[in-house]
């Protein structure tokens, strides 16, 4: 796995070359490829975006979008989830999602992947933080925990049956058990 890749290049010479797969993110300078997702991660990042976009969506609150480059404060990432509150979707003059997505989220959730680098995704957390980002998650399926990032910077580790904070607003309790749960598949 490829985890940085040595190259000099300026924000607007990373965005104008082609996407790759998995993506890469621009970070103080560097391009780092993000590892494939495996099957833990596809997973919960399914139900995550599906059952946040039920609970949300339907009184346009806020809406949560998969792997969406977000380019903000000198870095271009493109978290796991990212969810924009209804009236801060980046949208064209003809009201469509903006291709080119250039403001930080207002929630940024990272599920960690093996041999992933947990303090560089925290990193990531704490810089949406400090541009405006009210949430973030860093979610570990080997702990079972949710480390999460509040808008002051303050990290919380959650893990069991307490309920894990969300964006106000959105009408949804989840604990991390029952986030983990959604792991097991009965015959």
């Amino acid at each position: 796995m490829r985890n940085s890749i040595a190259q000099s290049l300026t924000l607007e010479q990373f965005l104008n070359r082609p996407e790759t797969k998995p993506a890469c993110e621009y970070i103080n300078g560097e391009i780092r490829q993000k590892p494939m997702p495996q099957g833990e991660h596809s997973l919960l990042q399914g139900k995550l975006c599906q059952s946040i976009n039920q609970a949300a969506t339907p009184d346009k609150i806020a809406y949560s979008f998969p792997e969406l480059r977000c380019t903000f404060g000198g870095r271009s990432i493109v978290p796991d989830l990212v969810v924009f509150r209804w009236e801060r979707i980046p949208l064209t003059p003809s009201r469509k999602i903006a291709n080119r997505i250039e403001t930080f989220p207002d929630w940024s959730i990272e599920i960690l992947s093996p041999h992933q680098n947990q303090t560089k995704v925290l990193d990531n957390l704490l810089h949406c933080s400090q541009q405006g980002t009210e949430l973030g998650w860093l979610i570990d399926p080997e702990e079972e925990t949710v480390l999460v990032v509040f808008s002051d910077q303050r990290i919380q580790l959650f893990r069991g049956q307490t309920i894990l904070p969300i964006l106000r607003g959105i009408n949804f309790d989840l604990t991390p058990d029952n986030l983990f749960n959604w792991l097991q598949f009965e015959n």
